[in-house]
This record gives C-alpha cells, sequence and structure tokens, in this order.
C-alpha cells in the first residue's frame, strides 16, 4: 500500500527479460530485498539492492496493463516506498494496482496552477466522481472534472518539480489506478442492482439514502 507522494524520480539502467534495474537514492535508505517499491504507480518487488539502486522483477500481466513494459534505459520514474504503519497519509491509499493506461490530453496553466486532462478508458473513467482520489503514474490528485472517458486535476508547481510529470506533454502516456473506496463502492452498488438489492431496501435496512 502506498500514499501516491513521490519520494523521488530514479532512471532506468537496465532492462533484462522480467528483470527492471533502476538507479535511486532516497528510497534505498531501510530498504530490502522481497519490499515493494511503486515504479510509476506499479508495485513491483525488489529481488536486488545496490549502492546505486535496486532491481525489480515485473509479470507479463503487469507488462500488459501499464507502462512499465514500454521503459527503456535513460527513462525516469516515479518511486515510492511501501507505506508504514503509523506513517501520514499526506495523499491517499495506493494500491499499485493500476488499473490500465490514460493519456495526456492537454495541459493549460491556471495562474500558478496548471490544468492537467487525461483520456482513460470507460471502465476506469466510470470510478472517478468530481473531488475524488486518483493516481496518475502513482502520484495522488483530486479529479475535478470528469468528463465522460476524461478526467481533469489541477496540479501545482511543486507536484511538476518533484515528479516525472516535468517530462509529459499531450499524447504522452500514463498509469492510472482509481480510488480503492470507490472501485468498492462502485461494485457492490452493481452486485446488489443484479441481485435485486435497491437503494430503497437499503434504506429501509438503516442506510442512508440520499
Amino acid at each position: 500500500m502506498f500514499t501516491g507522494i513521490i519520494e523521488e524520480i530514479g532512471v532506468v539502467s537496465r532492462r533484462s527479460g522480467s528483470d527492471l534495474a533502476i538507479l535511486a537514492k532516497t528510497v534505498l535508505d531501510r530498504l530490502q530485498e522481497g519490499d515493494s517499491v511503486a515504479v510509476n504507480g506499479v508495485c513491483l518487488t525488489v529481488v536486488a539492492i545496490n549502492d546505486e539502486g535496486f532491481v525489480v522483477q515485473v509479470s507479463p500481466e503487469t507488462m500488459e496493463c501499464s507502462t512499465v513494459g514500454m521503459l527503456r534505459p535513460g527513462d525516469a520514474v516515479n518511486l515510492e516506498r511501501a507505506l508504514a504503519f503509523g506513517d501520514r497519509i499526506g495523499g491517499h491509499l495506493v494500491q499499485g494496482h493500476v488499473d490500465g493506461i490514460g493519456r495526456v490530453e492537454s495541459v493549460r496553466p491556471q495562474g500558478q496552477f496548471s490544468l492537467w486532462r487525461f483520456r482513460t478508458s470507460s471502465d476506469i473513467a466510470r470510478y472517478l466522481v468530481p473531488k475524488g482520489s486518483v493516481a496518475v503514474d502513482g502520484i495522488s490528485l483530486t479529479v475535478v472534472e470528469p468528463q465522460g472517458d476524461t478526467f481533469a486535476v489541477a496540479i501545482i508547481p511543486a507536484t511538476i518539480e518533484r515528479t516525472t510529470l516535468r517530462n509529459k506533454r499531450p499524447g504522452d502516456l500514463v498509469n492510472i489506478e482509481a480510488d480503492l473506496i470507490g472501485k468498492h463502492l462502485y461494485h457492490y452498488l452493481m452486485r446488489g442492482k443484479e441481485s435485486g438489492l435497491t437503494l430503497d431496501f437499503l434504506a429501509s435496512h438503516g442506510f442512508t439514502k440520499r
């Protein structure tokens, strides 16, 4: 489990088969083999560590559903170590289980901020709600304008500077993970609808109907 607060930008140094070697500094602190690290929002397991970085292994399924399979030596990546119990959660609960790939549609200045719009699949977009959370390449962001298969987020300059968003342009691909709670609620409601468990029924049994 992660928070979506990026700790540092690493650099891919090598890839060989399922192995991906990444140069890093900050995340090496107390890192051990078997630990999880989010690489561009994808939860991966550390299999080797040295003074300059670490190595993770990427499964075929992860290659298919994320941009990790597209990474090449020299590419910058967002890095975050797994959340430790007792730590502050500055972003939101991020599993590192990417739902799919999105694309940068546009970037528009808004004073000191910038409004970024992303396009993703309808299977992911259905979970996005105004003021809800979303992880883009592992970065915890707040949804402000979901419209069909697109959504927008307002991003502060510090986030641009401290993450790989500083290198992104319209047309670039990103990993998208919708909010964990939203996904669970959606599936519970859909299952309830399919089984005839309506909102009226829930309200009659003590659940608040809004």
